[in-house]
């Protein structure tokens, strides 16, 4: 089969002839693979970056952990690959596969689930969201912080503010349900007077944070409280684009009634891995399929990913290969 095979961690993957992948037990099925979404997730476990990363591999080894793809009966589904599925074929596992809606085109299936697993997951399990919240998207103007704003409109969301660095991006933003963006490129003084008056108007209920560094630095200090009381703020660090580490005060978490978490691999049980995958990912399918969640993708062909691996995708687009 052709695939896309990496050599070596860091190296650019290369369109080749690679052995089809073997199926080792009957929770596994070998599948056709139509579409895959190029993520930064799938980017820095292979330049092994990314705290999940495997080992490294002779031999070579395909990247992409999901995709569109045909089972043997040809339904089409999205699942999560056993084996890499940047790839004419793959190896899923039953358990791990959803449905499509015939509606839905291949590209926007392949873009979507890791954008909703990085918004729902987070509003809906870590941060509990309830109708009438007013949630805080740092970092909104990639593809997930805009997917994040639409769905948070749909559970319920009283008010959104999103925040990012392109200024088209954030307009852009104000027509998928955000009711006020704000700029991370002014000064330091604007930025934190901005979410100040927010939440002294408007008290923020749920962060949901892509950035981290710096801009959470500034919004945990605007949250920070005066001693008298204060509302339940459920803060989700979700990715960290503007840096790893942040210092906070000891004084911001007293001061405050202020619930930090992560959501990320290894942050959710396996009863909510499992409703991912039977009510949240078929829901917010169908919502695409319906016009109500809407995202765009760049879509490329597999025998030009040397290429296209390191493509400067325009802010709030995914790249996606067809096969």
């Amino acid at each position: 089969m052709k695939a896309a095979v990496i050599y070596q961690k860091g190296n650019m993957p290369q369109y080749v002839d690679f052995a089809e992948p073997a199926v080792y037990n009957d929770d596994e099925l070998l599948v056709s693979v139509k579409a895959v979404a190029i993520k930064h997730f799938d980017k820095g476990r292979a330049a092994g970056t990314h705290y999940s990363s495997d080992a490294p591999q002779t031999g070579g080894k395909v990247p992409g952990g999901d995709g569109v793809c045909l089972l043997p009966d040809g339904t089409r589904v999205y699942a999560i690959g056993e084996s890499g599925m940047l790839a004419e074929k793959a190896v899923i596992n039953k358990s791990r596969i959803v449905k499509l809606p015939a509606e839905l085109d291949d590209a926007t299936a392949a873009a979507l689930p890791n954008a909703v697993i990085g918004a729902a997951m987070g509003l809906k399990f870590k941060a509990g969201i309830q109708p009438g919240d007013v949630v805080l998207i740092n970092g909104a103007t990639g593809f997930t912080g805009r997917v994040a704003v639409q769905i948070a409109k749909h559970y319920g969301a009283g008010r959104v503010i999103a925040t990012g660095r392109n200024q088209q991006s954030l307009n852009d933003l104000l027509a998928l349900g955000a009711d006020e963006v704000i700029s991370v490129l002014q000064d330091d003084e604007q930025f934190t007077k901005q979410i100040k008056t927010i939440h002294e108007q408007t008290p923020i209920d749920v962060v949901i944070d892509y950035l981290w560094g710096h801009t959470a630095e500034m919004i945990l200090t605007c949250l920070k409280g005066g001693g008298s009381f204060t509302n339940r703020i459920r803060y989700v660090s979700v990715g960290s684009m503007g840096g790893d580490l942040i210092q906070l005060s000891a004084a911001n978490m007293r001061s405050v009634d202020l619930q930090l978490s992560g959501s990320g691999l290894g942050a959710w049980s396996k009863q909510q891995v499992a409703e991912l995958f039977r009510v949240i990912l078929p829901e917010m399918f169908h919502l695409a399929a319906d016009g109500k969640l809407k995202i765009e993708t760049i879509a490329v062909k597999l025998e030009n990913i040397a290429d296209l691996w390191e493509l400067d995708v325009p802010g709030g687009k995914r790249l996606v290969v067809t096969i």
